[in-house]
C-alpha cells in the first residue's frame, strides 16, 4: 500500500506521501507548533517526520509548493541544504530533489526562511541537480543569462504545466504527478503573487490496476483555479482534475473558491463547481488543512462559508470533509493517515497503538 499523511499544525500544510516501494515525497514542512505553550495541539512536525523515516536520512522530493512561513517555517533547522555549511551535519534530512516553483527563485525581497529557501533553489538550479522548477517565465532565462548559463543547459531541470514530473512514474514507482500549476505568466511580472504562483498537482496512485487521485492545491486563490479549470478541459483532460482525495486550498479560505465569502455559504464559479461538485469520485474526501472550523465570521480561513460549501458537496457524493486540527477529535488532534491500496482508499486513526477503519472509497461513479 501507499500512504498519504497530513499534519495537525494549524492553518499550515505538511503532506507526507510513503509509496509501497519506500520512496517518499514531502509536500511543505512548517512546523508551527509552540513547544514553550503545553497548551499548542499542534504536533512536532519534525518529531513525526523523524519518526516516519527512522534511521533514514533522506527524502526523495520535499516540494516547497511556495514560501509563506506557513508552508516553509523550521526547514533550515531540519533539512541539510547545499548553499552552506551552516545547514550542514550529520543529523539533517538531505533532500534528493527539491521541487519549487519558479517564482521561488526569481523572488526578490524576501527574508527569513524564505530567503534562505530561495538561496537554497537558486544554488541548485545553477549547479544544474536536485531541484525541479515549474514553470518557464521569460525571467527564468535571464536569471541563467546574468550568470553566464545557456539556458538549454537548465531545460531538463523545468517542468512546464500541463506534463508529469519525471522523479515518479506509474510502472516503477505506482504514482505519476501531474503539473497544473503555475503558468509561466504568473511569475514574468514585475510583482510576483506566491498564492497564484504556486504549485498545484493531481497525484495518481495505482495498486493493482486500481487508481486513486490526490489534488494538492497549496494556497491557490479562486481564479488561479478557474484557468486550471479552462485550459485542463480546452486540452481535454478532465481526467486530471478528477479526485478521490482533495487538499483543499488555502486552509478552507473563500478566496480559493470566490470573490465573496458569502452569508452561510461560498458560491464558487462554474467551473469550480464542475471541480469539486462533476470530479469528485464517490466517497471522496475533501480534507481542510487548517484550525477548527469556527462557527462565526472570521477575518483570516477557515471560514465557515467556505467550510459549508465543501461540506455539502462531499456529503452529496456519500463523502466526507475532515479537518487536520479536528482529526480525530479537537483536543486531541492527530495526523490525518490515508492508506491507498488495490480497493481505493481507507482512513486509519490511532486507537490504542491499533489502526481501525474509518471509511473506504468505492469505484468513480458510471465506471
Amino acid at each position: 500500500m501507499h500512504s498519504v499523511r497530513f499534519f495537525p499544525i494549524g492553518n499550515a500544510d505538511s503532506c507526507l506521501i510513503e509509496l509501497e516501494n519506500g520512496r517518499r515525497a514531502l509536500f511543505d514542512f512548517a512546523d508551527m507548533r509552540d513547544p514553550n505553550n503545553q497548551y499548542d495541539l499542534r504536533c512536532d512536525l519534525e518529531k513525526e517526520l523523524r519518526d516516519r523515516m527512522g534511521t533514514d536520512k533522506q527524502i526523495d522530493v520535499v516540494a516547497f509548493t511556495h514560501l509563506d512561513t506557513d508552508h516553509c517555517k523550521r526547514a533550515k533547522d531540519v533539512f541539510f541544504l547545499e548553499h552552506a555549511e551552516k545547514y550542514q551535519d550529520d543529523e539533517r534530512i538531505k533532500i534528493k530533489t527539491m521541487w519549487v516553483p519558479a517564482a521561488a527563485i526569481l523572488e526578490v525581497g524576501v527574508e527569513g526562511q524564505a530567503r534562505t529557501l530561495r538561496a537554497e533553489a537558486r544554488h541548485r538550479f545553477i549547479e544544474g541537480k536536485g531541484i525541479r522548477v515549474f514553470s518557464r517565465p521569460d525571467q527564468l532565462d535571464d536569471f541563467l543569462i546574468e550568470r553566464g548559463i545557456d539556458p538549454a543547459t537548465r531545460r531538463n531541470l523545468i517542468t512546464d504545466a500541463g506534463n508529469l514530473c519525471p522523479e515518479f512514474n506509474i510502472a516503477a514507482d505506482g504514482v505519476e504527478f501531474f503539473a497544473h500549476s503555475p503558468f509561466a505568466e504568473h511569475c514574468d511580472g514585475k510583482l510576483i503573487v506566491r498564492n497564484q504562483s504556486a504549485l498545484f498537482m493531481q497525484a495518481t496512485f495505482s495498486v493493482n490496476g486500481r487508481e486513486t487521485k490526490l489534488i494538492l492545491s497549496a494556497d491557490v486563490d479562486h481564479a488561479t483555479i478557474d484557468d486550471i479549470v479552462r485550459v485542463t478541459r480546452f486540452h481535454k483532460n478532465d481526467v486530471r482534475l478528477e479526485w478521490d482525495i482533495n487538499n483543499i486550498p488555502h486552509h478552507c479560505s473563500y478566496t480559493s473558491l470566490a470573490a465573496e465569502k458569502g452569508s452561510d455559504e461560498t458560491e464558487p464559479s462554474d467551473r469550480l463547481k464542475w471541480l469539486y461538485e462533476e470530479q469528485a469520485c464517490a466517497n471522496a474526501i475533501a480534507v481542510s488543512t487548517s484550525d477548527p472550523i469556527p462557527s462565526e465570521d472570521t477575518v483570516q480561513p477557515p471560514h465557515r462559508q467556505a467550510a459549508n460549501y465543501y461540506k455539502r458537496t462531499v456529503k452529496d457524493n456519500d463523502g466526507q470533509f475532515i479537518v487536520s486540527m479536528e482529526h480525530p477529535s479537537k483536543t486531541k488532534p492527530r495526523p490525518l493517515v490515508i492508506e491507498i491500496g488495490g480497493n481505493g482508499y481507507t482512513i486509519l486513526k490511532a486507537a490504542g497503538g491499533a489502526s481501525v477503519l474509518l471509511g473506504n472509497s468505492a469505484p468513480r461513479a458510471g465506471l
